[in-house]
């Protein structure tokens, strides 16, 4: 599985990287059905709350799950994208 994170409008940490990662992994041992993964971090209004944008697309066989989030922190908004998506995901695993 492929796991690709993008900034946008900052530089991201060590410490997020490896935040992102460690989440997105504990969900695609639970459906491993997800084959690509693209997060996409992105620092909306410099110097005012509810700034951190996180974008997160799961890659599945037929199928694209997306979901987007705004937080006061990166990894509340990660953390938000990943409960949609694992409904997302669950309802597609439903279906097969």
């Amino acid at each position: 599985m492929d796991i690709n994170i993008k900034a946008i409008h900052f530089d991201i940490t060590d410490k997020l990287t490896a935040f992102v990662e460690k989440k997105i992994e504990k969900i695609c041992r639970r459906y491993e059905a997800v084959t690509g993964v693209e997060v996409n971090l992105r620092l909306v209004k410099p110097e005012t709350a509810m700034n951190k944008e996180a974008g997160i697309k799961f890659e599945v066989p037929g199928n694209e799950l997306f979901a987007s989030k705004t937080a006061d922190t990166f990894e509340e908004a990660v953390d938000l994208c990943l409960d949609a998506l694992e409904k997302q995901l669950e309802k597609n695993k439903e279906k097969k």
